[in-house]
């Protein structure tokens, strides 16, 4: 059988070697045998388990690559599998939402509710109306600092504009997806001040993440199979 130095893993995927010691003791890798010295004798299989760490942690993360890669040693491929398909099922979800946001953005005449009747000024139940959104969440949305309605001098009531109606449209769709609410608020934002442009910029932005993240996937889900190949969990 051939043995690797911890070195030699160490050098091929440019980390330490103190770092496989680490991702050992995490127990998302088989304990290697010792030889008479002490030093660990890792095998071929060590070093697929090690690749497929590496290259998963960049699409799925830690948490996700050492859930799955304790599923693997436990024999269970299935349910390994189908916590792959779900992230990847995450993933797509993501895309689908950014693809409405820039087709939102681009929708200068706001085409989506031309259907129905669109005033200069309207009070927050007809905004609530306009976009499907509950009076609820509007205010909620207000007091988070992402929509900042003018108020009526004589009664205090809300004062919304179509200004306001594509902001509460764009977080309808963004606050669907996790990935998005850390740029949230700048999209927001920057529609208020009519930089669209600069929107779309955000957005489109998002989507090369995406996309990169769907290859890293890919690569990750790549190496899995090559590590259940070399367990024989695939034949």
């Amino acid at each position: 059988m051939e043995y690797f130095k911890p070195i030699e893993i160490a050098r091929e995927l440019n980390i330490s070697t103190s770092a496989l010691r680490h991702y050992e003791s995490w127990g998302v890798i088989p304990t290697p045998a010792r030889a008479a010295n002490g030093y660990r004798l890792y095998t071929n299989v060590h070093l697929a388990y090690f690749r497929c760490l590496r290259t998963m942690f960049t699409g799925f993360g830690v948490a996700i690559t050492c859930n799955v890669l304790r599923h693997v040693q436990a024999g269970d491929m299935d349910t390994a599998f189908w916590i792959i398909n779900k992230e990847q099922a995450n993933l797509q979800h993501e895309k689908v939402i950014a693809d409405q946001t820039l087709e939102l953005l681009q929708d200068t005449e706001l085409s989506l509710i031309s259907n129905k009747k669109l005033k200069s000024h309207m009070n927050i139940g007809e905004v609530a109306n306009l976009t499907d959104v509950q009076e609820s969440a509007i205010r909620h949305w207000e007091k988070e600092g992402l929509i900042s309605p003018e108020r009526d001098s004589e009664n205090g009531y809300r004062i919304f504009t179509s200004i306001h109606i594509r902001q509460i449209l764009l977080i309808r769709t963004l606050r669907r997806t996790v990935y998005f609410l850390e740029n949230m608020k700048e999209i927001v934002r920057t529609v208020e001040h009519q930089s669209i442009d600069q929107a779309k910029l955000v957005t489109e932005n998002a989507l090369l993440s995406i996309n990169e993240r769907n290859r890293q996937q890919f690569h990750g889900v790549h190496q899995l199979v090559v590590l259940c190949k070399e367990i024989k969990l695939i034949v």
